[in-house]
C-alpha cells in the first residue's frame, strides 16, 4: 500500500495580511519577497507569505513587478460618489 501524502498549507491570518500591507504600502519602491519578510514583527514562512501575497494580488491591492511588489491600492472618494449615485441597470 502506498502511504498518502499530505500537503501542508499555511494560511495567513489577518494581522500577517496587515503586516504585508504595511510594509509594501510603507515602501518608496518596488519591495521583494525578501525584504518584506525581513520588515515583518513576526516570523512568516515563505508559502504563507505567498498565499497572502496572492490574496492581495487578485484583490488589486498589489502588483507584481520585475522589480518586486508595488502598492496600487487608491480608494477615490470621486470614485466611491460615483457608484453611489449611478444609475443601476
Amino acid at each position: 500500500m502506498r502511504a498518502q501524502q499530505v500537503q501542508i498549507v499555511h494560511s495567513p491570518t489577518l494581522k500577517t495580511v496587515m503586516a504585508i500591507e504595511e510594509a509594501i504600502k510603507n515602501s518608496d519602491v518596488a519591495i521583494s519577497r525578501n525584504k518584506i519578510l525581513s520588515k515583518l514583527p513576526t516570523a512568516v514562512m515563505r508559502s504563507t507569505l505567498n498565499t497572502a501575497l496572492g490574496y492581495l494580488e487578485k484583490k488589486g491591492i498589489i502588483l507584481e513587478t520585475k522589480k518586486g511588489f508595488i502598492w496600487t491600492f487608491n480608494p477615490s472618494k470621486k470614485l466611491a460618489r460615483a457608484e453611489e449615485d449611478g444609475l443601476e441597470v
